[in-house]
C-alpha cells in the first residue's frame, strides 16, 4: 500500500519583516496564497527510511533526514511510536530553492501522507503543531487557500478569498538561500528603526473581494530589496514583465523567483510569453489561485 499527497506552492502577497530578535528569528506579517503548481509526495512501506527525487532539478534536493520530508516522517514517527521505515517518493513541479515553499510543502505532503499511510488518529491541530517545528512556512502547505501568518510565519488565520487570481512565475537560473536573504535584511536595515510588522488590512480586503487591481496596488515584500541586492538580475526580470502588462511585479518570498499578477488568463498568457522570450529568466510558469492545501489523492 502507498498513499500520495498532492501539495500546492505559495507566493507571498505580503512579507512585512520584523527586526531581527535575539534568538535569530524575525517577527513576520506573512500573507500566504496557495498556487496551483503541485509537488506530489508519495510513501510507502519499507525496510528503512528513505527519500528518493524526481523532476525539475531534482538533483539540488538533498535526500537525506536534511530534508523537510524526510523530518516530517521522523517527528510524526517519534511521537506516536512508530518506526519510521517509509520510502518517501517526492514528484517536483514547484520551482527548487524558489522561494515557493517548495520544501516546506513536500514537509507537509509528507507529514499527512504518513499519517494516512499509519493511521495514526493525530488530529489536524497536532498536524499543525508539527508542522510548526518543522519550519515556518510548513504549516501554510498543510492549510492552502489564503492566511496570514504570524510570528515566525507560523501561526495561522485563514482568510476568504472571493475570486481567483492569475499569476505568472519567472524561475531564475540559479537558486537563493534564505538565510542569507534575511541576513542582507538585517545588514541594509542596521542603525534604521525597522516597524513591527502588521497585517495590510488592503490587501486582506482586496483578496476578499477578488479584486486583482487592489491586490495589485497593495502587494509588498519587505525582502525584496535585500534579494535584488545578492542578485541584481531580478530588477531586469521585474521590469520585463511588468513591460508585459502585468498588474504587480514581486520577488515571491526571499526568491529568486519573481512572480507577476496579470488581469486574467488570457493577460497571463502574454506575459507569460512576453517572459519567455525577454531572456531575463529561465523558465516561466503560468498558475492561478487559491489551491487547496495538502491533499490525499
Amino acid at each position: 500500500m502507498s498513499v500520495t499527497v498532492r501539495v500546492p506552492a505559495k507566493v507571498n502577497v505580503q512579507l512585512a519583516v520584523g527586526a531581527a530578535r535575539p534568538y535569530g528569528f524575525h517577527d513576520l506579517a506573512n500573507i500566504f496564497l496557495a498556487v496551483g503548481l503541485y509537488d506530489e509526495v508519495t510513501v510507502t512501506p519499507a525496510d528503512a527510511l528513505r527519500v528518493t527525487c524526481e523532476g525539475p532539478d531534482a538533483d539540488q534536493v538533498p535526500l537525506d533526514t536534511s530534508n523537510l520530508a524526510a523530518r516530517a516522517a521522523l517527528a510524526l514517527a517519534e511521537r506516536r511510536g512508530f518506526e519510521p521505515n517509509v520510502h518517501i517518493h517526492i514528484a517536483k513541479d514547484i520551482p527548487v530553492a524558489g522561494g515557493m515553499a517548495g520544501g516546506s510543502a513536500d514537509g507537509a505532503g509528507a507529514l499527512l501522507a504518513c499519517n494516512t499511510l499509519w493511521q495514526t488518529g493525530a488530529s489536524r491541530a497536532e498536524l499543525l503543531s508539527i508542522c510548526a517545528e518543522l519550519g515556518s512556512d510548513v504549516p501554510f502547505s498543510l492549510v492552502g487557500g489564503a492566511a496570514l501568518g504570524t510570528g515566525r510565519g507560523e501561526k495561522l488565520r485563514t482568510l476568504d478569498v472571493g475570486g481567483t487570481f492569475h499569476w505568472v512565475f519567472a524561475m531564475a537560473g540559479r537558486g537563493l538561500s534564505t538565510p542569507a536573504v534575511f541576513r542582507e535584511f538585517d545588514r541594509l536595515g542596521e542603525g534604521t528603526d525597522i516597524p513591527e510588522p502588521v497585517a495590510s488590512q488592503e490587501i486582506v480586503e482586496a483578496l476578499a473581494k477578488g479584486d486583482a487591481d487592489a491586490l495589485a496596488a497593495s502587494v509588498s515584500n519587505d525582502l525584496q530589496p535585500a534579494a535584488l541586492s545578492l542578485f541584481p538580475e531580478l530588477a531586469d526580470t521585474l521590469a520585463a514583465g511588468r513591460a508585459a502588462g502585468a498588474l504587480a511585479a514581486v520577488v515571491s518570498g526571499s526568491g529568486p523567483t519573481t512572480a507577476f499578477l496579470a488581469r486574467d488568463k488570457e493577460s497571463a498568457a502574454k506575459v507569460a510569453q512576453a517572459l519567455e522570450t525577454s531572456g531575463t529568466c529561465q523558465k516561466v510558469r503560468a498558475a492561478s489561485s487559491p489551491a487547496p492545501g495538502a491533499t490525499v489523492l
